[in-house]
């Protein structure tokens, strides 16, 4: 693979103009991870005749997605929003989807690997090229993944200059997943199985790796924590001093604010805005877990405080849906 990069194998797979926008596809090959087959398609989103690219800022899916989730074909989400605003886009797509192939171990994958191993080689690639720290934004399992890195440890104020989390939460409970032989049973029934069907489960247009989906169970299994054997993310989120952004939806059913609001209070950051998306709060709805950043609503009262937290890490002083942490 001819490397565009000098930090590992980098190939521009494609470079096209779409409509008023430029898009180049990448695809990384990191060798950081035990699966040395690991691929990731790094999408990036630039303004035709831009003398010159502005701050970068790496966007997330969450489960079930790809880069759609944040760019349509017609050039509509928040990706072409904020290349038009002058920023340097860039769109990760996990392993195995989108135009990310799949792994060897594909079947295996974990958030664990995703935060550990991934996240990182991405931010360290669009530093290479844009010349300074990305901000990240992640949805649903894209902020859980984001939280996880920074938990960790493997994404600090080195490598990122924000991040923001949407309708993401890690502690709902699922007290029959605490009983041992249900646990069993689970972790039996799954290990059967390939994959999770996005498309049979009308969840998306991906499938899931098994592994997501074990790894998930020891969380929420008894004694189960948010992190790894040997690393305690939820710990390691009070030490935490990115500047951090958490949005929740009054209607979303399977991230609700209470829950994510519990995720950002064990950040440590110093900067922080929370925000909820709900009528009391003066929006025009209450949004729902993909309405939230997909939807006309969104385009209109949301992408905008989007762009306003990124060029100054705070939400506007007028804005009465901002809610005190």
């Amino acid at each position: 693979m001819q490397s565009s990069s000098e930090l590992f194998p980098v190939a521009l797979v494609s470079a096209e103009i779409r409509g008023d926008l430029v898009e180049d596809i990448y695809r990384l090959k990191p060798n950081n991870s035990p699966d040395a087959s690991v691929e990731l398609a790094l999408t990036r989103l630039g303004l035709i005749g831009q003398e010159a690219r502005g701050v970068p800022v790496i966007l997330l899916h969450g489960s079930f997605s790809n880069r759609r989730f944040w760019y349509s074909p017609k050039g509509i989400g928040l990706g072409p929003y904020l290349a038009r605003a002058g920023f340097d886009v860039w769109i990760a797509e996990m392993r195995g989807h989108g135009l990310s192939p799949r792994n060897q171990d594909y079947s295996r994958n974990r958030v664990a690997d995703y935060a550990r191993y991934d996240l990182p080689a991405i931010g360290r690639f669009v530093a290479e090229q844009a010349g300074q720290r990305p901000h990240w934004i992640g949805h649903s399992l894209g902020g859980i993944t984001l939280a996880a890195a920074c938990g960790g440890g493997y994404l600090g104020e080195d490598e990122a200059a924000s991040v923001a989390l949407f309708g993401s939460q890690v502690s709902r409970d699922y007290w029959p997943l605490k009983l041992p032989p249900v646990a069993w049973s689970g972790r039996f029934l799954l290990k059967r199985m390939g994959v999770i069907s996005g498309s049979r489960l009308r969840r998306g247009p991906e499938d899931e790796p098994i592994g997501l989906a074990l790894e998930a169970l020891r969380w929420h299994g008894l004694f189960g924590r948010f992190g790894e054997r040997d690393n305690d993310w939820w710990a390691g989120l009070s030490e935490v001093q990115v500047p951090v952004l958490a949005v929740s939806a009054e209607g979303d059913h399977q991230d609700p604010p209470w829950l994510c609001r519990k995720l950002f209070d064990q950040f440590g950051s110093e900067v922080r805005e929370y925000l909820c998306l709900e009528r009391k709060q003066g929006f025009s709805e209450n949004f729902g877990h993909v309405e939230m950043l997909v939807s006309k609503g969104a385009q209109r009262e949301v992408w905008p405080l989007v762009l306003h937290w990124l060029e100054h890490q705070a939400l506007p002083k007028s804005d009465a849906a901002a809610v005190p942490v």
